[in-house]
């Protein structure tokens, strides 16, 4: 195959990034080669506004033929939460076909090594970014994200995930040399001497399950620290969320087959409504990896059954809140308002539990008993969204009608304390779009402790009261260990308490941010510095990214002669 990209281009153009991306992952300091507001597009072959929206709406309706072998039908049916039809058609895989496919380029693949196989993740990465409008109009009308958000966590921030996986698949991968002088000494015998040689060699064909909530988000990280340590990627979009990860597909086919690889080392796999292909693909031989973001349900079962595959999951949590005191009631509360509210609650880590003693907490306002802490929050968030407009801009679209249902049944529960209301989306008069509900629990009653220990995924949270700090660091624990936390915030001006919490969540192995009253919200997590999720409880079985997110995608293959 001739290549149009010579590995000497690719990495002239793409040496110095990845240089940076080390030194990040190495430092944690903020670093970001991808622009995050919208008007730094338009110049460099990237699209501006008007040019990415236009591209999108070009999309609608269309057939987008990727090209792919074993191709026997064309799906789609996706409906945009604010109400829009996509329109757009997908390849529909004989996997009989496609998978053997996809295989043999595998050899080609692993043998550039993992400098080359990195510099064309970043041309992939760097095409992307390059049309970050259009993948922001096809991640907010797949996901409901509002259009800033969609734009950034969908756009940027998930580019930032994706090099953040080849950075670390990068270093696992060069930590062996690739061949080494070996001898040792015999006394008066001449030495033994030997030359070996050690390759990584990719595991096989890696399935990436996508998500509704943030396709590509979440899909770059194990999409990318697949492709980067050798191994073919097939990629399961949710059957709502097919656009941004088939566009994603697409690109990635035009740089390989440019750099002279087969195309066919990413595919995508699209389903028939109602087919359910990813339990049939998760127990297929050729599949010897699994990247998955879902519920815990199918996330257990890919874990007991797809025995034959390295799986990595990210799974329903209870994400909970101590508050205990603060030196800033004001910027608690609208610090804590915002991360309620923000894209709904719809994201793995918005905050559920927020656990408030009874007897109240000490403030720079003075006491504040248990219901005026609630009360104060639950004003907090009515101001925040008290404007329409930006009520729309923060809260999106309810993503599908299960998390509608459960917004709904959620009053039901408990005293609410804030009542969901609806809000008229002019732009989109099909849009669902609800602000959160707060509902008062009670940590003593057994009957409430159905309703704060399970995952209720969407713009619903808990006041749950407890009769003391110790109490709530104990809740902590046992929630943590039993349902699993993406991520954990704490409120106190206690060392005691402080060191308590962060005892906790040491030992259950759960990402902690304490006492954020400004502009970083405990939702939140940056690419190079912040790890999401841990791989130790039950929420994940692994943290995007670290070095086992990556280290077990390839195993070290040893050649060795005598010298």
């Amino acid at each position: 195959m001739t290549a149009a990209l010579s590995a000497h281009e690719l990495i002239a153009r793409h040496r110095s990034t990845l240089d940076q991306a080390l030194e990040a992952i190495r430092t944690r300091a903020y670093w970001s080669p991808h622009p995050e507001h919208p008007k730094a597009y338009g110049e460099n072959g990237s699209l501006d506004a008007a040019a990415g929206k236009a591209a999108f709406d070009a999309l609608l309706g269309s057939r987008l033929d990727l090209g792919q072998p074993g191709t026997d039908d064309w799906v789609g049916g996706e409906t945009s939460p604010y109400g829009v039809g996509l329109g757009v058609t997908y390849p529909h895989a004989d996997l009989d076909v496609l998978l053997p496919a996809m295989k043999a380029g595998q050899r080609a693949w692993r043998d550039a090594g993992a400098e080359q196989r990195a510099v064309v993740c970043l041309e992939i990465l760097k095409r992307i970014s390059d049309r970050t409008h259009e993948f922001a109009h096809a991640v907010m009308h797949t996901s409901g994200q509002a259009f800033m958000m969609a734009f950034q966590a969908g756009g940027p921030h998930a580019q930032d995930r994706g090099l953040e996986a080849v950075a670390y698949a990068y270093v696992e991968q060069v930590r062996t040399p690739d061949n080494a002088e070996w001898t040792k000494p015999q006394g008066k015998r001449d030495p033994l001497a030997m030359n070996k040689q050690f390759t990584p060699v990719p595991r096989g064909i890696s399935l990436m399950i996508g998500c509704n909530t943030f396709p590509t988000w979440n899909g770059y990280p194990g999409l990318f620290a697949s492709l980067a340590t050798g191994n073919a990627v097939l990629v399961k979009p949710h059957p709502r969320a097919m656009l941004p990860l088939a566009l994603t597909v697409q690109v990635a086919r035009g740089v390989l087959t440019e750099a002279g690889f087969d195309p066919n080392l990413v595919a995508l796999a699209a389903e028939r409504p109602g087919e359910g292909i990813a339990k049939t693909l998760a127990l297929r031989p050729e599949i010897r990896i699994i990247d998955y973001t879902g519920s815990t349900e199918f996330g257990d079962w890919l874990e007991a059954n797809a025995r034959q595959a390295q799986v990595y999951t990210e799974k329903a949590g209870v994400n909970t809140v101590v508050v205990h005191s603060t030196s800033d009631y004001k910027g608690m509360l609208s610090n804590l308002a915002f991360s309620l509210s923000l894209y709904s609650g719809q994201m793995c880590t918005t905050p559920q539990n927020l656990l408030v003693p009874r007897e109240g907490i000490a403030t720079d306002q003075g006491p504040k008993s248990y219901d005026e802490v609630v009360a104060d929050l639950a004003k907090s968030v009515d101001g925040l969204l008290g404007d329409d407009a930006r009520a729309n801009a923060l809260l999106g679209a309810i993503v599908n009608p299960d998390v509608k249902a459960r917004l709904e049944a959620a009053s039901g529960l408990g005293e609410v304390a804030l009542a969901s209301r609806e809000i008229a989306n002019p732009d989109f008069p099909g849009a669902v779009v609800r602000t959160p509900v707060i509902v008062k629990l009670d940590g003593a009653k057994p009957d409430d402790e159905a309703a704060y220990m399970s995952e209720c995924f969407g713009p619903v949270s808990f006041a749950v009261a407890v009769d003391s700090a110790a109490d709530a660091a104990e809740l902590l624990r046992r929630t943590v260990r039993e349902k699993g936390a993406m991520t954990v915030g704490a409120y106190t001006t206690d060392p005691e308490v402080e060191q308590a919490v962060q005892e906790v969540c040491l030992e259950e192995a759960a990402q902690l941010s304490l006492n954020l009253t400004g502009g970083v919200y405990v939702n939140q997590t940056a690419a190079f510095s912040d790890f999401h999720g841990s791989g130790g409880n039950p929420a994940a079985s692994a943290a995007l990214c670290d070095g086992a997110f990556v280290a077990n995608r390839f195993r070290v293959v040893e050649v060795r002669r005598d010298a």
